[in-house]
């Protein structure tokens, strides 16, 4: 193979400010630390402003975040997603069986003797991503109406099955098992809350953008000066985000880093297989890249937020629960982000015919974004 069939670089697929975001997410995390240490007033006060089980603070970065990928989306083209049988039986099947299931093997083997995180990480398993999937996706290339489809269908789904889940995975199948059993009872009204703060806000606000946008400018006006324009605020929510999650949790890591090791490993072994579940699955499958991109990351995340709340609201803010639920996203962050390079770096090789996938998160041309597809 010549140099000239050499497959790009995962990094050079990525513009000049995404290619630096794992020294922006760096940057946040330590700026978060060094407020939950020597500012924990902050960490107070952030609390103060919660609404039910949301946080008001990390609920407006989440909807920054969440907006600019949302208003990418050509919803007109979204309707074609649902006819895709192989992509949405994938993505239940992972997200709804072996995902959770996963997480409760993951957190027996590896927590056997710490029933509080156990549970916690059960419950992480059971709450599918709905929110930060969105920019991991577009950072990879991902088909963005598949990535917006699927995160409606998880939410769905997440209203009507979380509880049901929770009771089989912490009472039913523990006690065929002859393992512990716990009892808990999870509110529907936060779950609910979740997944209409977290997507519907967002999701209403991009459908609405593009439908104006287009009907009183044109297409080619919204997508050429209005998205670049409101892209990187994608970033800037996600950074906020960050900060503030380590300036709220930042102190318990610090104060059980052991306790904090353990939870990570088995959230490690999660990240890496799901994703690896979903891009062997989309292969098999015969999806695209784009889709196939976009099957393993919303297989691979979590609803953080979700999961937090859940906890906090069960079995105490101070909780063990609640505590693997915090540790569930600071790991999340860097791990998916990491999964971008590699899903980056699997395209050449496994789908170097497909034509150059279009622009990510920043907004920046497409031609910046991605090398011409190569023979392998």
């Amino acid at each position: 193979m010549t140099s000239a069939d050499q497959p790009a670089p995962a990094a050079a697929q990525l513009g000049t400010t995404d290619r630096l975001l794992p020294v922006w997410i760096l940057l946040a995390m330590g700026l978060g630390l060094l407020l939950a240490v020597f500012a924990p007033g902050v960490g107070d006060l952030l609390h103060a402003f919660s609404i039910g089980s949301v946080s008001v603070p990390i609920a407006v970065g989440l909807l920054v975040m969440m907006y600019p990928v949302l208003a990418k989306v050509r919803y007109s083209d979204a309707r074609a997603v649902a006819g895709d049988r192989r992509l949405l039986v994938s993505s239940l099947v992972l997200n709804w069986l072996v995902g959770p299931a996963l997480m409760f093997a993951l957190a027996w083997v590896f927590l056997p003797d710490l029933p509080e995180y156990r549970t916690g990480l059960i419950i992480v398993g059971l709450a599918r991503c709905i929110a930060m999937v969105l920019i991991w996706n577009d950072l990879a290339c991902g088909d963005r109406e598949a990535a917006a489809f699927l995160v409606a269908i998880n939410s769905v789904f997440q209203v009507i099955a979380f509880a049901a889940l929770g009771w089989f995975y912490l009472q039913v199948l523990p006690a065929w098992l002859g393992l512990a059993t716990t009892s808990a009872e999870f509110s529907i009204w936060a779950i609910t809350a979740s997944v209409l703060v977290f997507l519907g806000i967002p999701l209403l606000a991009g459908y609405l953008s593009r439908r104006i946008g287009e009907a009183t400018r044109g297409r080619a006006w919204y997508e050429s000066r209005f998205l670049p324009r409101v892209g990187p605020f994608a970033l800037y929510g996600l950074l906020f985000t960050i900060v503030l999650l380590f300036a709220l949790q930042g102190q318990q890591v610090i104060d059980r880093p052991l306790d904090v090791v353990r939870i990570a490993l088995p959230l490690l072994v999660y990240f890496a297989v799901m994703f690896g579940a979903g891009f062997l699955a989309g292969r098999l499958v015969g999806l695209s890249y784009a889709r196939t991109a976009t099957l393993a990351f919303t297989a691979a995340g979590n609803n953080f937020e979700l999961a937090i709340a859940v906890a906090i609201g069960t079995f105490g803010a101070t909780s063990g629960q609640a505590l693997a639920g915090i540790v569930g996203p600071l790991i999340e962050v860097p791990a998916l982000i990491a999964l971008v390079y590699v899903s980056l770096w699997l395209r050449p090789r496994l789908f170097g015919h497909e034509p150059a996938p279009r622009a990510a998160a920043s907004g920046e041309p497409a031609s910046t974004k991605a090398a011409a597809p190569t023979a392998v």
